[in-house]
């Protein structure tokens, strides 16, 4: 009896406000993009590329600037554990996602990039979508269409076109997966800075693309790569539990 008391105390812990579930890196991940900025409502990030040797995490190259969400951060969906009565990120909200996110794959628009053979890589045409409308089922999803687009819809879908900061993106999984939540936010990427970084973005985190390219060249997926995004505060209070560099 008292075991069963025991348990079914911590199981409501779990429930209260501000409590999450453990949670710490996968131990398969290796390779580990870190974003921190000065705050939640902070739309400058400091990123950093770590590789793990054994147990120990090592910067691979010095730390670079880039932007993030007009208004800040609010916890994304991803591998995470999230507060209870937390804000989460929105569609439409210029937040970036904050957590820890897994990586998909490049595209561009050039034939192909210097990266990793085992990472997806597909050249955008006009008849690449990426959907942002919570009321579609292939809502944050990749859709390819087999003619040129028609409607109105297709049209306001399409995936950028001749547009220099979208001229390369790696996919962050946000909100992703099986796990998609309609108007949870989408189409969250790394991609290339607009005006030299003096612009903020809608929820992608930007850079140069001399500093893009290089970190899309480094990533492997035999490393698992994950991207983490967090304000100091929060970084400082979860790197130990979360075995963060």
């Amino acid at each position: 009896m008292t075991s069963r008391r025991h348990t079914l105390i911590i199981a409501a812990l779990f429930l209260l406000p501000g409590i999450a579930a453990a949670f710490s890196l996968p131990a398969d991940c290796r390779q580990l993009i870190v974003g921190v900025t000065r705050g939640w409502d902070d739309s400058h990030v400091t990123l950093t590329l770590y590789e793990k040797s054994g147990t120990k995490w090592a910067a691979a190259s010095p730390s670079w600037a880039g932007r993030v969400g007009r208004d800040g951060l609010a916890w994304g969906r991803g591998l995470h554990p999230v507060p209870r009565g937390a804000t989460m990120k929105r569609e439409g909200d210029m937040k970036a996602p904050a957590g820890v996110f897994e990586l998909g794959g490049v595209w561009g628009y050039e034939p192909s990039v210097r990266m990793s053979p085992r990472i997806p890589y597909r050249q955008v045409t006009p008849r690449d979508l990426w959907v942002e409308d919570p009321e579609s089922p292939h809502y944050n999803r990749h859709l390819v269409l087999p003619h040129e687009p028609r409607t109105q819809w297709e049209k306001k879908a399409q995936m950028k076109q001749n547009d220099p900061a979208h001229a390369l993106k790696l996919f962050i999984a946000h909100n992703a997966g099986q796990s998609i939540v309609p108007g949870g936010g989408s189409a969250i990427f790394f991609h290339i800075w607009r005006a030299n970084g003096t612009r903020p973005t809608a929820g992608c985190t930007t850079m140069d693309e001399a500093k893009l390219r290089d970190l899309i060249a480094r990533i492997d997926p035999a490393r698992r790569p994950l991207y983490v995004l967090l304000p100091r505060q929060e970084y400082d209070r979860l790197k130990t539990q979360w075995r963060l560099p």
